[in-house]
């Protein structure tokens, strides 16, 4: 099998596909990028990450699979990039999906509440944590957009890869919260 990248894909002798992995660098430490045979990321992992992803026995070191990801992330991270345009394929609940997909939707440089992406899925209020929950599981970090997900009051709230990093992305993307100036945007090392 070879991916849309040009790489080979051959299933490990139990059936499972292969996942490919890279890490790279970037100004909120490394990312661990991975992928699947078809080329779509499945997962981008930071150190230190509640429920991140770490390098598993079977798994293929790889760049081929995350170059265009290497070039958008270097260019989202010099201020030169808003949207990520690479194929994505985060496995989860229809409900979590959802709400993934609802990250989406929230452009570079703004925020939205818990309450607002439960309302745009159409979830009830008493929903709301189990939105809170779904964006706690993104596989996805800086890709699929759950730093930008805020408290109803402005505050920062839960992060997956840290509040800190949190909040250096969103400064990045010129985000002032909760009556704070925008921290100073992280330097790449």
């Amino acid at each position: 099998m070879t991916t849309m990248n040009g790489t080979t894909g051959t299933p490990p002798a139990t059936g499972t596909p292969v996942t490919y992995w890279s890490e790279i660098d970037s100004p909120v430490g490394p990312l661990l990028l991975t992928a699947g045979p078809d080329g779509a990321l499945t997962s981008l992992s930071v150190r230190g990450q509640k429920g991140g992803r770490s390098v598993q026995d079977g798994w293929r070191q790889d760049p081929g699979p995350f170059r265009a990801a290497r070039e958008q992330l270097a260019a989202y991270f010099a201020g030169e990039l808003e949207e990520f345009r690479l194929p994505l394929r985060a496995e989860g609940t229809a409900f979590r999906e959802r709400v993934w997909a609802a990250l989406d939707d929230v452009p570079y440089g703004a925020t939205t509440t818990y309450g607002e992406i439960a309302a745009r899925i159409g979830a009830s209020r008493p929903a709301v944590r189990a939105v809170g929950g779904a964006i706690g599981a993104n596989p996805l970090l800086i890709l699929r957009p759950c730093h930008r997900v805020i408290g109803a009051d402005g505050s920062l709230t839960g992060y997956a890869g840290g509040l800190e990093r949190k909040t250096r992305l969103l400064a990045l993307e010129g985000v002032r919260t909760a009556n704070r100036p925008a921290p100073r945007p992280a330097t790449p090392r």
